[in-house]
C-alpha cells in the first residue's frame, strides 16, 4: 500500500517541528490520530523514522532520508495542482514564456497584457531569466517561447525580431562625467557595477573591454537593475543598463542616465521558439502580436539565414 499525501505532510511537519502535538495541531487532527498515521508510515516503509523521547522527536537516518524525498513529492504535487489550475476557467491552452531581464523590465509585461486581454482563452505563464537560460529551456521543451537579447546561440531554432533597447551609463548627478558623445571606453576609468557573470549584458561589456584591450573593474555584481542603481546611489561606482529601465529608477535616486554612443550599445531583442508554429495556433498568434508590438520600435538590423536543417537563425554575433 502506498503512503497517502496527508500522512507524508504530517511526517514533514513532525520532522520540522520536532513535536508531535504541534504537528497534529497544524494538521488539524488529534494527537492519537497523528501518532497512528506516523506508525503506519513506519510500518509501510519497514523502518523507524523517529526517536521518541520526553523532549520531542528526533529523526533517525531513515527519517532524515524520507524527509528529503517527502518534501520533493509534496512540492511535485503542488506543482501539478498549479499546472492543472492553468486549464481552469475555460483556458484551451497554456503558453510558457521566459523573458530576459531587459525585456521584462521595459516592455514585455505590457505587450503580454494586451495579448492576454484579446485572447482570454489562452493562459500565459511568464517568468524572468537570463537569455542563455531561456534558449536552453526552449531547446529542452520546458517553455514555448523565450525573449532574449541577440548574442545567445540560437542555431536551429525559429527566431523572430522583437524590440530593441539602448544601453546607457548610470551615474550620480554630482559625478563629473562628460555627457557629450559618451563612449564605453570613457567608463573604464571608473569602478563598474554590473549584473552577475551569467547575464548577457555583463558578458557583452567584458567582451567590449577585451576588444579595447582595457581592464573592466567590476567592483560590485548584483542580480537586478534596481540593485545596480542602488549601488551607484551609494557611490560604489558606475552602472551600465538599458536606457528605459535606468530611467525608471533614476529620478528617485538622484541619478543621471547617459546614453552610450558605441554602435553595439543598441541591442536587438529576439523571439525564440523551437520551430515555426502552425498558422493560427496560439503560439503563432502570440508571435505575430509581439512582432506587431515591436515594429514601430525596431531600429536595429535583423536578417535571417538558414542552417542545414532549414530553420531560420539570426546572424547576430555571439558575445
Amino acid at each position: 500500500m502506498l503512503p497517502d499525501l496527508d500522512s507524508l505532510a504530517l511526517f514533514v511537519r513532525a520532522a520540522e517541528m520536532r513535536n508531535l502535538t504541534r504537528a497534529a495541531e497544524a494538521s488539524f487532527i488529534t494527537v492519537p490520530a497523528a501518532s497512528r498515521r506516523l506508525s503506519l508510515l513506519e510500518h509501510q516503509f519497514k523502518a523507524q523514522l523517529f526517536e521518541r523521547h520526553s523532549r520531542g522527536l528526533d529523526l533517525t537516518p531513515a527519517g532524515t532520508q524520507l524527509l528529503v524525498l517527502a518534501r520533493a513529492v509534496i512540492a511535485s504535487v503542488n506543482h501539478m495542482r498549479a499546472e492543472m489550475a492553468n486549464y481552469t476557467q475555460g483556458s484551451r491552452s497554456v503558453l510558457r514564456l521566459h523573458g530576459n531581464t531587459s525585456a521584462m523590465t521595459q516592455f514585455l509585461p505590457g505587450d503580454i497584457a494586451v495579448f492576454q486581454s484579446a485572447h482570454p482563452d489562452v493562459r500565459l505563464v511568464l517568468e524572468e531569466c537570463w537569455s542563455d537560460d531561456a534558449v536552453r529551456r526552449v531547446r529542452g521543451g520546458e517553455i514555448d517561447l523565450g525573449v532574449i537579447v541577440s548574442g545567445a546561440e540560437v542555431q536551429g531554432l525559429y527566431v523572430r525580431p522583437y524590440r530593441s533597447d539602448q544601453l546607457a551609463a548610470v551615474v550620480r548627478k554630482d559625478q563629473a562625467i562628460s555627457q557629450a558623445n559618451l563612449m564605453f571606453a570613457d567608463l573604464l576609468e571608473h569602478d563598474l557595477i554590473g549584473l552577475d557573470s551569467g547575464s548577457t549584458l555583463t558578458r557583452l561589456l567584458e567582451a567590449q573591454a577585451t576588444a579595447l584591450m582595457r581592464t573592466m573593474a567590476l567592483r560590485v555584481q548584483v542580480r537586478s537593475f534596481e540593485s545596480v542603481c542602488r549601488a551607484v546611489e551609494a557611490r560604489l561606482g558606475v552602472g551600465v543598463l538599458p536606457l528605459a529601465a535606468a530611467h525608471s529608477f533614476a529620478s528617485a535616486m538622484s541619478l543621471q542616465v547617459l546614453p552610450l554612443n558605441d554602435g553595439w550599445a543598441r541591442r536587438q531583442m529576439l523571439l525564440v521558439v523551437r520551430a515555426e508554429p502552425a498558422e493560427g495556433s496560439p503560439l503563432a498568434l502570440l508571435l505575430a502580436h509581439l512582432e506587431g508590438c515591436a515594429k514601430s520600435g525596431i531600429t536595429a538590423e535583423f536578417t535571417q539565414s538558414s542552417d542545414q536543417s532549414g530553420e531560420p537563425v539570426t546572424n547576430q554575433p555571439s558575445v
